[in-house]
């Protein structure tokens, strides 16, 4: 890693990039800590302490705390991720779109353009929420705004607006970083926004581990062991990820040859590669956002029934109220259906055979056609389950260690895999842009 940003500061073109990479992300930074207007900080802290543990706290590490000062990026890129996976689906879904994607360069701008107009639509429709609900809770510094007996106001309705138009703002100005970070900086820059979220929280909640079991535990051989286990998770936990992030199934494929003349071409060998974790992060990314769902929405408006402690993560594996671990149980299924599905919609085995006889190449041992797809798919189904079981033990080592020691970080198995996947994406591509660059020079002096 140090050998390839070392290569990187070398040259001149991607010292360039990593500059400007690290300039927008101060950006980024910067406007997590300017609150909308009118807001009232007293209010906002005493609303958001909930934020730290449960339902919010994977909303408010993958907003950097931004959400949790009401600022201008409050939202983060969280409309903009949406709105690709609602982009995705919808491509698997309607022909056209389908067809649009194919459509090489010019078909994946459309879809881009499109996922730029939904990605604002869905801030519009978050933003709303978000102050519709908190105005309702006295975060302005007006007076509680309440329905349609109030609407003759007009202070009020433009407070809320300002604050809907300020928060819908920030999410299309991050979304325009993120884009500019990939054209001009290194690596992809949506995921290098939200990983500087992520790890801005990281310090504060490390401090927070080791002041609750380290400087609170009575003996110095409580202290030693104490700080002892905090390491060793992490340690482990980071290392199990990068395992997992890195591990894939190479399935051979054989090229056949043809006579050209009086030469044989072709026959080579090559590989699909199969990642373990094919579907990454998205299927606990769609677990935690079904269940906690329902819980933000009723915090927001005040309800919060007895039947929402089932959803709640800060009430899971907790020995003395094991009944709602149910939720935990449901949590880990949908993991598990989700992994499943996000792959069968990325993924297809069938297309892959189709492609593979279209070039006349073959998996030795295996026919074309539907014998290729076939084990194509049992490949797949394999591969697919170790993969959602390594999600599961990732998922779950912060939930058993909040549950059972109270232990409670706003950064989770979820968090530490964006974080290492994005830097081992990220330290790829800045070592083949070096590459490329080698290469151009030394073409250059031929």
């Amino acid at each position: 890693m140090f050998k390839t940003l070392h290569d990187a500061l070398r040259t001149k073109e991607i010292r360039k990039r990593l500059i400007y990479t690290f300039l927008m992300l101060i950006v980024v930074r910067l406007g997590s800590q300017i609150p909308i207007p009118f807001v009232n900080d007293d209010v906002v802290k005493e609303l958001t302490k909930q934020f730290s543990e449960g339902a919010f706290s994977f909303f408010a590490a993958i907003t950097g705390g931004s959400m949790e000062r009401m600022s201008v990026f409050a939202l983060s890129i969280t409309p903009y991720i949406t709105s690709s996976i609602i982009m995705q689906l919808l491509t698997i879904a309607i022909p056209k779109f389908e067809e649009m994607q194919k459509d090489g360069e010019e078909g994946r701008k459309k879809i881009a353009e499109i996922t730029r107009y939904v990605t604002v639509f869905l801030a519009i429709i978050e933003s709303t929420a978000m102050v519709w609900g908190f105005a309702n809770k006295g975060i302005f510094d007006t007076e509680t705004i309440k329905y349609a007996s109030n609407m003759h106001d007009f202070r009020k309705v433009a407070v809320i607006l300002t604050g809907i138009i300020t928060m819908t703002a920030g999410s299309a100005v991050l979304m325009w970083i993120g884009e500019q970070i990939t054209e001009k900086g290194v690596g992809n820059g949506i995921s290098i926004v939200l990983t500087i979220n992520i790890v801005s929280r990281i310090p504060s909640d490390i401090s927070n581990l080791f002041s609750n079991y380290v400087v609170g535990a009575k003996s110095v051989g409580g202290k030693v062991t104490a700080a002892v286990i905090i390491v060793a998770i992490i340690i482990a936990m980071v290392a199990f990820v990068v395992i997992l992030q890195g591990a894939q199934r190479n399935i051979a494929v054989q090229m056949s040859q043809k006579v050209q003349g009086r030469r044989r071409v072709g026959g080579q060998q090559s590989n699909i590669p199969l990642k373990v974790n094919t579907a990454g992060v998205i299927p606990v990314i769609f677990a935690s956002s079904i269940l906690q769902f329902p819980i933000v929405i009723g915090s927001f408006f005040g309800k919060s029934p007895e039947w929402m402690n089932y959803l709640n993560q800060s009430n899971w594996c907790d020995p003395n109220r094991l009944k709602y671990s149910i939720g935990f149980v449901v949590y880990m299924v949908l993991i598990i259906f989700f992994a499943y599905f996000y792959t069968s919609i990325t993924f297809n085995p069938r297309e892959v055979a189709k492609n593979l006889n279209d070039r006349g190449s073959m998996i030795p041992g295996i026919r074309s056609g539907k014998p290729t797809v076939e084990y194509l798919t049992s490949i797949l189904n394999y591969i697919i389950l170790i993969g959602a079981l390594g999600l599961l033990i990732v998922a779950a080592i912060p939930i058993l260690a909040s549950g059972i020691a109270g232990a409670n970080v706003s950064f989770g198995g979820t968090s530490i895999i964006i974080i290492v996947g994005v830097i081992i994406e990220t330290l790829a591509t800045i070592k083949a842009m070096t590459a490329e660059r080698s290469y151009k020079d030394i073409k250059g002096i031929f």
